[in-house]
């Protein structure tokens, strides 16, 4: 499984090789990170689901509302995929890689459609929340999750997304940082990139 994802990992930067601007772009655009929010949202809660299951289980939203919650995500997947694969190749080619070769596989893989790559970048998205979060994530938390899930449950996806990226912008995001964003002294300004609309 490693195995695999490296070798998607190592394609995902080979098709960057080629794309002057991405090669160039050291940050990620707001939009494209509000797509890859929406788009790993229902994988998210799969992986605290796991640690959090007895808690969740006392929860009545939890148990009752998060499913439909979470459909709202998982019918923007399609919308927010060619976003979420823009994220992932500026944040892979921004990684220092020891290897710069490729194997029989890698090669295969990059010549792949990009839509054909969507099942290797869930495998990859599900490893990196499962490495970040899940292994880390401490039970006590459970109930602040599922409170908070349950405070945002009522606005729509956009708004959700929104103010996730909006709170990555004030809370200096990087590796990669977000474009448009410039940190000046202990304070991050935006330079450009609006908010997003509220959706009503």
């Amino acid at each position: 499984m490693k195995t695999k994802i490296a070798s998607v990992a190592l394609a995902l930067t080979a098709l960057t090789s080629g794309q002057t601007v991405l090669a160039q772009q050291a940050c990620v655009e707001a939009a494209d990170l509000g797509d890859a929010i929406a788009y790993a949202m229902p994988m998210l809660y799969e992986t605290v689901q796991v640690p959090c299951s007895s808690t969740f289980a006392e929860s009545a939203f939890m148990t009752n509302e998060a499913d439909a919650f979470l459909d709202q995500f998982r019918e923007q997947q399609d919308a927010s995929w060619p976003g979420t694969l823009r994220l992932l190749k500026v944040f892979m080619a921004a990684q220092d890689s020891e290897s710069t070769g490729e194997d029989a596989l890698v090669a295969a893989i990059a010549q792949m459609p990009e839509e054909s790559l969507r099942p290797l970048v869930d495998v990859i998205i599900g490893q990196m929340l499962n490495e970040r979060i899940a292994s880390t994530i401490k039970v006590s938390t459970c109930s602040d999750i599922a409170e908070a899930m349950e405070l945002v449950a009522p606005l729509p996806p956009e708004n959700i997304t929104g103010l996730a990226t909006f709170i990555a912008k004030r809370a200096d995001l990087k590796n990669p940082t977000i474009c448009g964003v410039a940190n000046i002294g202990n304070k991050t300004s935006q330079t450009s990139s609006p908010l997003p609309p509220v959706v009503k």
